[in-house]
């Protein structure tokens, strides 16, 4: 899932010596291998939502592996929306989603708790605009056959250290299987936050027939847009 300068300036829609100069004065997260700069695809992803940057959808490709079209729409109809999740702070609000979650009973919670905190101590997962996404740095054995992402609408905003300072009020609680499904909802995930109309269902709260009717339509039209790409009926 990594990414060269060129491959992020595409995707942005940007110059390659932009992408140098933020790399550069320590703006965008990179990586150096030998004399080359890498991205990671999750991260940059996140960095452009936070700045309500528009990214190419060419980014969900990788090694020509084609994800369920309906991957993030699927997960989230298994984990749910919870409304109202009773916190004060970040710890409370990582507890409580962890106990909401629709789990397994032989689920260690307090381990998945650990893991979720364990990653915040690394970076926020605080994305901007009231909204965190906690998850951890890759899959843990959960024993769950396929992966879930719960919406946790909460009582009342906290601070979650987000890189815009703003208090959050809304969680997306990633539960992955592997590696590969763990990034690509996550990218999914970072896409549709993109969309000015499922954003306003979050600002309302609403139903998750709505929710999940709006991620449907967002996975579709991205699906089409891979297909116009390829040259596919």
């Amino acid at each position: 899932m990594e990414l060269t300068a060129k491959d992020a300036a595409r995707l942005l829609d940007i110059p390659e010596d932009t992408i140098y100069q933020w790399i550069g004065n320590g703006t965008l997260p990179s990586y150096r291998v030998k004399d080359k700069y890498r991205l990671n695809r999750v991260e940059l992803l996140e960095w452009a939502t936070a700045r309500n940057m528009k990214v190419s959808p060419e980014i969900f490709r990788e090694n020509g592996t084609k994800p369920p079209d309906f991957m993030l729409t699927d997960a989230l109809r298994r984990g749910g929306v919870v409304y109202d999740l009773a916190c004060t702070d970040k710890p409370s609000a990582l507890k409580s989603v962890c106990d909401a979650l629709p789990l397994p009973p032989k689920v260690d919670r307090q381990e998945l708790y650990s893991v979720l905190v364990a990653r915040e101590a690394l970076c926020s997962t605080g994305i901007g605009q009231g909204i965190a996404i906690p998850h951890p740095r890759g899959p843990i054995v959960l024993g769950i056959p396929e992966p879930q992402v719960t919406l946790a609408f909460l009582r009342q905003p906290i601070d979650y250290g987000a890189l815009d300072k703003k208090r959050v009020n809304i969680l997306f609680a990633i539960v992955s299987t592997t590696v590969h499904v763990h990034l690509l909802l996550l990218s999914h995930l970072m896409y549709a936050l993109q969309n000015s109309d499922f954003r306003r269902l979050l600002d309302t709260k609403a139903m998750p027939e709505e929710l999940l009717k709006t991620l449907k339509e967002i996975e579709n039209h991205l699906e089409n847009h891979k297909k116009a790409e390829d040259g596919t009926p």
